[in-house]
Order: structure tokens, then C-alpha cells, then sequence
């Protein structure tokens, strides 16, 4: 078996644009890959038309270190996020070629279930007025679908610091939204690489009453002794990982052990492979994993696979409940969360167990989409002058 070519869809809205991306082949066999980018579609639809020739051309899709291999190390260049975006989503379809041609699942041919359902837990649902009255309305109709955990990040525009007015009202949030879900729900604090090292142990102390499951990047990412910094000063778990985009650079965070749960983007670190990789040196490091995922069903699906084969696989992000949840239409088989357990359970589908529906994605032309997490409002996720 052989590629003979890829083809490219954008799936967009006023906030992001989802590439797809479908590998073909000479014996008919057609697999789906996804990611997210953020103001950077048009560069990666450039690096895959050129890696198409490349690389990509005549290569046996069942060879898929291979073909990562060559795509990451083949333009000498060292690759950044638009390079391991592209090997991500070739990388997927590869997989999912594989599955559909041997006629099994991917977690099959991962080395296996480990367990047959993955927590979810909710994002993009607070896309409301930013008021607590607002936001425990919202919180109870993320509990009321089933989810038993969901992430909010109550900062507003906040940068390196946040003053005392502004941190009340954090805090007014934080609280409202606790109320609202319960004592037993997960409740993931969010800060978007936001704050300095002293303010972020200040607000995650203000906050430490509320039990947040984790502390999701407290400081910007570039500096890992400033992560450290916070981690040795605050006790609930640290997370981060999501701007990282080789799972090399993860080493420094496993060496001086300031994470407890890395977040990985399979769309944007080179693939399901390589996030199995990633998961299992984490592992050795008794550190947790729960990939960072504001893509659609796709690349949940592929996401789902390294969940179902890791034993240290904590939970998994689901926008598309809330967010957007209409272009879960473009693809058939979309990943659900069951409303009883808040899970995503095990699907014996072969490949990745979902299928691009080229017409439905056509209904979601490519946007000047734009997130700007620094902008008044951000968090409704409609962007000033988008289209749309």
C-alpha cells in the first residue's frame, strides 16, 4: 500500500479554524487526520503541500515512524509547532488507515486497553456574561449533560498581575461556580500562562478553598524555572504542556519534577505515536497525562487512543458540547460523552472509528478566525471583526 496524495479541508468558525486532512492510498483505503491552529491555518496548509512532495508521496502509510522520522528530521530545520502540527495529522490518518486495513481498532494495535472509558471533562462552556449569576447557571448545565468535571480560567484580561479588585471578583466566580457543580466535581483552575511566579501562588491561595483539580499553566510557558517557582509553593497539582510541541522539550519538566500532569496537544506534538511515547516516559516519572484538546471529534478520537492504552491517562478537554457544537455534524461516529458517567467508553470501530463528511465541512468555510486571550470578552469566543 501507497499514498497517492492528501487533501485538505477547513472547517471554520469565528474563534478557530480545524484543519482536516485525508490521507489517500492505491488500494482505496482513505484515513483522517486534525488539528487546531491559531492564526497559522494558511502556513500549515503551505508546510503540507510542500511535505506532500516531500515526504509524504509514494510513502507506505503502515510505516509511520518512518514517515514521522523523515518529515521531522528531512528539512534539517528544526521543526516548531506548524511542522509537528502537519506530522500530526498525517500521522493520524496513517493510523487510521492501518486500523481500517487490518480491521481494528487503533488502541488495538497500541498494545491494547488499559481501561474502556476515559473521563471527559468540559471546556468552552462559559461563554456567557461574566457574572457569577452567569456562570453558576452555565456550571449546572455542564453537570446536567453528565459531565462530573469541567475547566474555567475567571481572569478575565489579567496579565503578570491582577489587583485586588479584580482578584475579588475571580474569587467571586471561582466560588459560584463550586456552588453550582457540587463538592464532588472536578473543578480545573486555568490561567493561560497568564501571571508572574508571586502572583500565581497568590491567586491559586485565594482559591485553594474551592479544590481545584490542578493549577493549569500558572506562568507563560518559555521559562520552566519560574514554573518551578510556583510548583514548590503551592499544593494543589500543577499542570501544563499544551505549547509544547516536541516531546523532547518535555525532559526539563520531567528532570526537576515541577508538573504532576502534562498536556500534550496530539494535533500539535507529532501525532498519536508520539503522544504515546510522551505518556509512557511520564509514566516513569509517576506523572499524569491529559491531553490539551480544543479540536473537533477527529482529533478527540485520536486522543481517545492514547487514553484507552496509557495507564496514567487522567482525563481528556471536550469543547464541542458547548463551543461549536454544531460542526460535530462534519464528521460521522463523533466521539459522546455518555451522560451517565461523564465517559467516553471504548469503541471496537476500526481505524480511529470516525469518518470526514467532505460535504458537511464544506458548511463551515475557512474564517479570519481569531483568539485573543489578552482582549476584553475573550472568553464568549467571539472575536471583534471576525466574520461569521
Amino acid at each position: 500500500m501507497r499514498i497517492t496524495g492528501i487533501s485538505t479541508h477547513v472547517v471554520g468558525t469565528p474563534w478557530r479554524n480545524l484543519t482536516y486532512v485525508q490521507v489517500h492510498t492505491d488500494e482505496g483505503i482513505t484515513g483522517v487526520g486534525e488539528t487546531r491552529m491559531l492564526g497559522h491555518t494558511d502556513a500549515l496548509l503551505g508546510y503540507l503541500k510542500e511535505a506532500e512532495a516531500n515526504h509524504i508521496l509514494g510513502s507506505d502509510p503502515f510505516a509511520v515512524e518512518d514517515l514521522v522520522r523523515r518529515m521531522k528530521y528531512g528539512d534539517y530545520g528544526r521543526a516548531g509547532e506548524i511542522v509537528m502540527s502537519g506530522i500530526a495529522v498525517v500521522e493520524m490518518a496513517c493510523w487510521d488507515i492501518k486500523g481500517k486495513a487490518l480491521g481494528v481498532p487503533v488502541w488495538q494495535l497500541l498494545g491494547g486497553r488499559v481501561t474502556d472509558k476515559v473521563k471527559a471533562y468540559a471546556n468552552g462552556w462559559y461563554t456567557t456574561e461574566r457574572t457569577p449569576e452567569a456562570y453558576h447557571k452555565a456550571a449546572q448545565g455542564v453537570v446536567e449533560r453528565g459531565y462530573r468535571a469541567l475547566k474555567i480560567d475567571p481572569f478575565g484580561t489579567g496579565h503578570f498581575e491582577l489587583d485586588h479588585e479584580q482578584t475579588l471578583y475571580a474569587v467571586s466566580l471561582i466560588e459560584a461556580v463550586r456552588d453550582a457543580i457540587g463538592p464532588e466535581a472536578e473543578l480545573m483552575l486555568e490561567m493561560h500562562g497568564r501571571f508572574s511566579p508571586a502572583t500565581a501562588v497568590r491567586l491559586a491561595r485565594e482559591l485553594a478553598p474551592f479544590k481545584p483539580a490542578w493549577l493549569e499553566e500558572p506562568v507563560p510557558p518559555e521559562n520552566l524555572k519560574a514554573l518551578k517557582k510556583v510548583a514548590e509553593k503551592v499544593e494543589m497539582p500543577v499542570a501544563t504542556g499544551e505549547r509544547i510541541h516536541d516531546r523532547i522539550e518535555f525532559r526539563e519538566l520531567f528532570e526537576d519534577q515541577s508538573v504532576d500532569i502534562i498536556q500534550p496537544d496530539v494535533g500539535h506534538i507529532g501525532g498519536i505515536w508520539e503522544t504515546r511515547k510522551l505518556a509512557a516516559t511520564a509514566e516513569t516519572h509517576y506523572t499524569l497525562i491529559a491531553p490539551h484538546n480544543v479540536g473537533g471529534p477527529v482529533l478527540t478520537a485520536a486522543s481517545l487512543q492514547v487514553g484507552f492504552t496509557s495507564p496514567n491517562f487522567k482525563i481528556l478537554e471536550h469543547f464541542n458540547d458547548f463551543a461549536d457544537a454544531e460542526i460535530k455534524k462534519v464528521v460521522k461516529g463523533a466521539p459522546v460523552v455518555d451522560p451517565e458517567d461523564g465517559c467516553f467508553h471504548l469503541s471496537d470501530a476500526p481505524g480511529l472509528g470516525v469518518e470526514l463528511d467532505t460535504d458537511a465541512a464544506a458548511e463551515f468555510p475557512q474564517q479570519q478566525a481569531r483568539f485573543d486571550l489578552w482582549a476584553e470578552g475573550w472568553e464568549q469566543r467571539k472575536p471583534k471583526g471576525s466574520q461569521g
